[in-house]
């Protein structure tokens, strides 16, 4: 059967991050991971403590090394594990850990400075929340997206704002909604995040986080499903009452129809995460990653549809 998506270069029926950098840089080009000193608002007592519910001690950042403080060093070391695996000749450094737009302006700029001037990053990519995009920081990564493009990766989760109270997310979708506009009048580029299997969302809660993005300006998303790891408020939840988890079955549909209604010119960055085997309570299912987008592709040929079809 022949692929109706047009932007693709193999079996994908969706946009891959892969086949957005074959095209813009000809090769593929690899993700640096770094784990800096950043905190979040409701981890530090400014709107809460402890951090999202599911959040791990490392912020999330659970594929990357501890922080260290020579953020060149630390991409150098991280840049040799990947070449292992393949040869490197183009990054894109990723702030991934906490919230990374969120303290002093001098700090960030020490941070990205530091790496967006070298040859081989093609692009910058920082991890934050919607609620730490002072203008001054935004002003910032404007003017330094006319060197190297910039993304910052926003955590949205869900637009349900009854869950966002429960994961202690501590703001609201309208807070979401108002930084994407914000950022549509810069250069600076945004992939939202969220999570599948929240506690007590149905699917139809899914789907409406999808058609709650419609209008909004964004260039890229990234689907996780939820999961439980050890030392999270949610493990210690669970572990009292066990609740009802996302099957693996149930994810994969879920998601075909997810991206059956984002737009076709969005990047799709991930559909599935990368927990550490021996941080993860459930569901197992979840370290299969390969086999996991093996059948989405297979659901989407088996009904026929593609990135954007019901957009």
């Amino acid at each position: 059967m022949q692929n109706p998506y047009e932007y693709s270069l193999d079996n994908k029926r969706y946009q891959t991050f892969n086949y957005y950098l074959k095209k813009t840089y000809g090769e593929k080009v690899a993700k640096v991971i770094l784990d800096l000193d950043f905190t979040c608002p409701n981890r530090d007592g400014t709107k809460g403590l402890g951090g999202c519910i599911y959040c791990s001690a490392r912020g999330s950042g659970d594929t990357s090394a501890l922080f260290k403080n020579d953020i060149v060093k630390q991409y150098q070391d991280n840049k040799k594990i990947m070449e292992r695996k393949w040869p490197v000749k183009y990054t894109i450094p990723y702030f991934q850990s906490f919230s990374n737009t969120y303290g002093p302006l001098e700090k960030i700029k020490g941070y990205v400075e530091s790496l967006i001037f070298r040859d081989e990053v093609k692009e910058l990519s920082l991890a934050t929340r919607a609620d730490c995009l002072s203008d001054e920081v935004i002003a910032y990564l404007d003017d330094m997206s006319h060197f190297k493009p910039i993304w910052l990766e926003i955590g949205l989760q869900t637009s349900n704002d009854d869950t966002a109270k429960f994961i202690n997310r501590c703001h609201d979708f309208s807070v979401f909604k108002k930084a994407l506009w914000r950022l549509a009048k810069t250069n600076i580029k945004v992939c939202v995040h969220i999570i599948n299997g929240l506690p007590f969302e149905k699917e139809d809660d899914m789907l409406k986080t999808i058609d709650d993005l419609h209008d909004l300006p964004y260039q890229a998303l990234k689907i996780h499903c939820l999961q439980i790891l050890k030392g999270t408020r949610l493990a210690e939840m669970y572990n009292r009452e066990p609740f009802s988890l996302i099957s693996r079955k149930q994810y994969i549909e879920i998601v075909v129809r997810q991206l059956e209604r984002v737009c076709k010119d969005v990047i799709i960055e991930r559909l599935t995460g990368d927990p550490l085997k021996d941080d993860l309570i459930a569901p197992l299912w979840v370290l299969n990653k390969t086999t996991i987008l093996n059948d989405i592709d297979k659901l989407m040929v088996k009904y026929d549809t593609y990135q954007g079809k019901f957009f």
